[in-house]
């Protein structure tokens, strides 16, 4: 018979500590609010306002920071300098295995070509390198300067404990999940899908989920926000029916939540945390002599009371704003780059997408031929889908194709590059098994809903 931990005394500084935080965390993360007549979360119009304000700046800063992070990469690797590699955080960042340190000098390199408009055309015009440059790095820049700083609102203070808690009987016995993953969901779905990718990366490297926990809330989860499915739908030229679209893709995305992980690659990955045991100190099951709710509020004040310094917590933040902008932005400059070359330059999402033909044509969807062009590109880009699909006549098959791209969910550009420039334990070619197995479990879901709709 195993000792229950005690239960930390209820004085008003564990309620305070605990309450304040998560609820100014809630409100920043989650809380949807209107801006400029879009609905959008705090911490994206924290972001917009910086962009806003450094709007010429911003791509000048980013590239800085991808030359910086690759020079003192050459650097760490040519003069081992002491001050590097005695401190493991900086080490982490500026001394990267030789994969990641080809990958971060990519990016370096195809940063300075299309801020400098010098090389290969190809690299750096507006459909390849100054996309991710120019629209797509300034807009992580902003999230993840913020998400980062803020996200400890989240983690420290109790709130994933009672959440995880409330939850457990919804995320374990459907989707096999702890009940704190709803949190990395609420946060994706509202904000944006990187900030539920740092979400979890964080969470897997503290040691709260296992590989294969890690590995199908970063590619299933990590949904994307409202705000950037208004802009796909706005695409097509149908916002007039986001509604129905939304409802479209919050269904086909919950399908795909039951199915998709329970098929390999993510059914085969391990139950193994990080630190190699399979033994998990966040105990989910509720003690007798509680319901879920008190149980729920006990580990939330235990884990506030462990709280001894806010500075330290406020150093946490500030690790993790530089880790993704110092780690992830050149990653995702590199990854992104190369996917929309291949996609731009290359008929190899054409070919890709001969085999869909047939299932589309099975589903009856008009069209079928043009709308195969745009299933695959979509794992270079999200909007990709979007900007092909503009010229087909038939609104069904533009709805049909705007709902996939969102519910695809992996994309290089983003998502699938900050999945692999993360700890999260998934490799690219992974992503894109995954990414085809969500595109055919949800497009007849998509398909059975337009032929309601339409």
């Amino acid at each position: 018979m195993h000792q229950q931990a005690a239960a930390p005394p209820k004085n008003i500084n564990n309620w305070l500590m605990f309450l304040i935080p998560s609820l100014i965390g809630v409100f920043l993360f989650m809380a949807p609010i209107n801006f400029d007549g879009d609905i959008t979360i705090p911490i994206a119009v924290l972001a917009k306002t910086i962009q806003s304000h450094f709007e010429n700046s911003l791509t000048s800063i980013v590239t800085a920071v991808i030359s910086f992070t690759a020079v003192m990469s050459i650097i760490t690797k040519l003069f081992k300098p002491g001050f590097i590699l005695r401190n493991s955080f900086i080490n982490g960042l500026l001394n990267p295995s030789l994969m990641w340190f080809i990958v971060q000098q990519l990016g370096a390199a195809f940063a300075v070509m299309t801020y400098f408009n010098i090389g290969p055309m190809m690299f750096r015009n507006d459909a390849t390198g100054g996309l991710v440059l120019n629209d797509l790095l300034p807009v992580l820049f902003s999230v993840f300067i913020f998400a980062g700083l803020l996200l400890p609102l989240l983690l420290n203070f109790g709130l994933l404990e009672f959440f995880g808690t409330l939850f457990t009987r919804i995320m374990r016995p459907i989707f096999g999940l702890p009940g704190r993953s709803s949190v990395n969901c609420i946060a994706s779905w509202l904000g944006d899908g990187s900030v539920g990718v740092l979400l979890t990366s964080k969470q897997y490297e503290s040691g709260m989920y296992t590989q294969r926990e890690a590995a199908v809330i970063g590619t299933t989860f990590s949904a994307v926000s409202i705000t950037f499915s208004l802009v796909v739908i706005a695409q097509v030229n149908l916002e007039h029916m986001f509604a129905p679209f939304y409802l479209t893709v919050c269904l086909a995305g919950l399908v795909a939540a039951i199915i998709v992980p329970r098929l390999p690659p993510l059914s085969r990955k391990k139950n193994v945390y990080i630190n190699g045991t399979t033994e998990s100190s966040h105990d989910e099951t509720v003690p007798a002599g509680h319901n879920v709710f008190s149980y729920g509020l006990e580990q939330a004040l235990k884990k506030a009371a462990e709280v001894k310094s806010i500075p330290a917590i406020a150093l946490d933040g500030l690790k993790n704003a530089v880790d993704m902008v110092f780690g992830v932005l050149p990653v995702v400059m590199a990854i992104g780059t190369v996917a929309l070359v291949v996609a731009e330059n290359t008929p190899i999402f054409d070919y890709l997408g001969m085999p869909f033909i047939p299932f589309l044509e099975l589903l009856h969807i008009p069209e079928a031929e043009a709308a195969s062009k745009t299933i695959v590109v979509g794992f270079a880009d999200m909007f990709l889908p979007s900007i092909l699909a503009s010229t087909i006549q038939s609104d069904m098959t533009r709805f049909i194709i705007a709902a996939m791209s969102v519910t695809q969910l992996i994309y290089m550009s983003e998502i699938g590059a900050l999945l692999i420039g993360s700890k999260v334990p998934v490799k690219a070619w992974e992503l894109f098994v995954i990414f085809i197995l969500r595109t055919l479990v949800t497009l007849p879901v998509i398909a059975l809903m337009a032929h309601l709709i339409f």
